[in-house]
C-alpha cells in the first residue's frame, strides 16, 4: 500500500489539507500529516490549530510514495522555505513518485523547475510562477506523477483525484458517493 506524506506549514489552508487527509483516511490510504514547524503543531492561516502525526525532521522519506503540499499564505513560502519539502520534492520528480500541490503550493513546482512542457494549474493570479507547464484552468491537473489543483474550492476533487491516482476511478466514484459529492 502507497503511504503519502502531507506536509503542514503555519499558514497552510486547513480546508485544503485536512480535506485531503480525510479523504484518503476514509479510503483506507496510508497519509501522514507531517508539520514542518518545529513541533507537532501547526496553525492554520485561519488560526485553526491541529496536531499532525510527526515533525519533519524524524520522517525518513524513503518510506514514502508521494508528497502533497497544501497552499495558503503564509503556509506556502514557509514550505517553499524548508529544503527537506523542496529537496524531497525534487527526488520524488527524478523517481517517479507523486507530487501534488493545490492553491498556491504548485508555484513551487514552478519555482523548482520540474513543470517545464507538463499540465498544470494553480490559484488564479500565479499562473507566472508556473514556470514552463502548459497552464490549465481545470478544477485538478494531472500530469503523469505531478497533480495540481486550484484551491479551497476545488479540495474534494482533489482529493479525489489523488485517490484515483493511488488506487483507481472505481475507488474514487465510490468515494465520491460515499461523501454525497455532486459536481
Amino acid at each position: 500500500m502507497s503511504k503519502i506524506g502531507i506536509c503542514m506549514a503555519d499558514g497552510c489552508e486547513e480546508i485544503e489539507g485536512l480535506t485531503v487527509v480525510d479523504l484518503l483516511r476514509r479510503a483506507k490510504l496510508n497519509i501522514d500529516m507531517i508539520s514542518i514547524t518545529g513541533s507537532r503543531e501547526v496553525c492554520g492561516s485561519h488560526n485553526i490549530k491541529f496536531q499532525c502525526d510527526a515533525k519533519i525532521e524524524d520522517v525518513n522519506w524513503d518510506d514514502y510514495d508521494g508528497i502533497v503540499l497544501p497552499g495558503g499564505i503564509p503556509g506556502t513560502p514557509n514550505l517553499e522555505a524548508n529544503e527537506i519539502v523542496t529537496d524531497t520534492v525534487k527526488k520524488f520528480v527524478e523517481e517517479g513518485k507523486l507530487v501534488a500541490a493545490i492553491c498556491a503550493a504548485p508555484s513551487i513546482f514552478g519555482h523548482l523547475g520540474i513543470l517545464e512542457g507538463k499540465n498544470a494549474t494553480s490559484y488564479p493570479g500565479f499562473e507566472d510562477e508556473m514556470k514552463g507547464c502548459h497552464y490549465q484552468i481545470d478544477a485538478v491537473v494531472v500530469d503523469e506523477n505531478i497533480i495540481t489543483s486550484r484551491g479551497m474550492g476545488t479540495a474534494i476533487d482533489f482529493g479525489l483525484a489523488l485517490i484515483e491516482y493511488l488506487t483507481d476511478k472505481a475507488a474514487a466514484d465510490v468515494m465520491a458517493d460515499k461523501i454525497v459529492y455532486r459536481k
